[in-house]
């Protein structure tokens, strides 16, 4: 079931360098492998816009470069890697042209459609970031983030905006501690399970239900992705308070709640 409501968003994001990163080595064919598949997704646009994005400031590279060589190589491997589990990271290069990123699709998505929004997510953000060594795109169905700095294991409490129902509820106190007891047992289940993925729903007043998600991504630890979507709980009261939906969206995990079902199979 599709429902579009009024929404506004909110965003308040900054890149956080990290340390050094892990390598990963590729042969000479799957590189080859990997480039030829990112020309072929380059070739293919969805046309859905993104949620958001945002552009490192500073950190550029040098068109044509080892940098952007290496950018490319680990595009076409997310689109290789990313669809069958719903997750994919990797790294390409050495030293100051090593790229890390990694790619995430909504748990509910089919393989056809994570692959999708990876393919849309890897044109549009080169598009919208054309020169830049750190970069994140999010969309109702992926999240693709890449950077010269290691960001695995690490929770990214930088890169977050919020979203909004512009309706209000009417009776917001009982409702915003439904919302809290929702999330907060889907956080409780989500971070214990392989896909670091929980999916919920809770009666209301007048035979209404609320309808609740929890991700992470999967490089951080079962204790991280805890953290991470406590904090997100924990920023509901700021953006979200007493709205019919909300959602708390970052580089590592993100929330969402509605009083309709948003899932693809809902």
């Amino acid at each position: 079931m599709l429902r579009f409501s009024p929404y506004k968003c909110c965003i308040s994001l900054t890149m956080k360098p990290s340390p050094a990163l892990s390598k990963m080595s590729f042969s000479r064919f799957a590189s080859f492998l990997y480039l030829l598949s990112f020309v072929l997704l380059l070739q293919t646009v969805v046309g859905v816009d993104p949620l958001f994005h945002f552009c490192s400031s500073s950190e550029k590279f040098i068109d044509n470069g080892p940098y952007e060589t290496n950018l490319n190589k680990l595009m076409g491997y997310l689109y290789l890697a990313a669809p069958p589990t719903g997750s994919g990271k990797g790294s390409v290069g050495q030293n100051h042209d090593q790229v890390n990123g990694l790619a995430l699709c909504r748990g509910d998505v089919s393989n056809t459609d994570c692959k999708d929004c990876i393919t849309e997510a890897s044109t549009e953000i080169r598009k919208l970031c054309p020169d830049n060594k750190a970069a994140i795109v999010w969309y109702d169905h992926c999240l693709l983030k890449y950077s010269n700095m290691n960001f695995f294991g690490q929770v990214d409490y930088q890169n977050r905006f919020y979203m909004w129902n512009l309706n209000n509820v009417s009776y917001p106190t009982s409702f915003n501690q439904k919302t809290k007891e929702l999330l907060s047992h889907l956080a409780q289940q989500g971070f214990v399970n392989q896909k670091m993925y929980a999916v919920g729903e809770l009666e209301l007043e007048e035979s209404k239900k609320l309808y609740g998600l929890t991700q992470c991504t999967r490089d951080l630890s079962s204790s991280d992705c805890k953290k991470c979507l406590d904090d997100a709980i924990s920023e509901l009261p700021s953006c979200c308070d007493g709205k019919e939906g909300g959602r708390v969206v970052g580089g590592s995990c993100n929330i969402r709640y509605e009083i309709y079902p948003f899932l693809v199979n809902s």
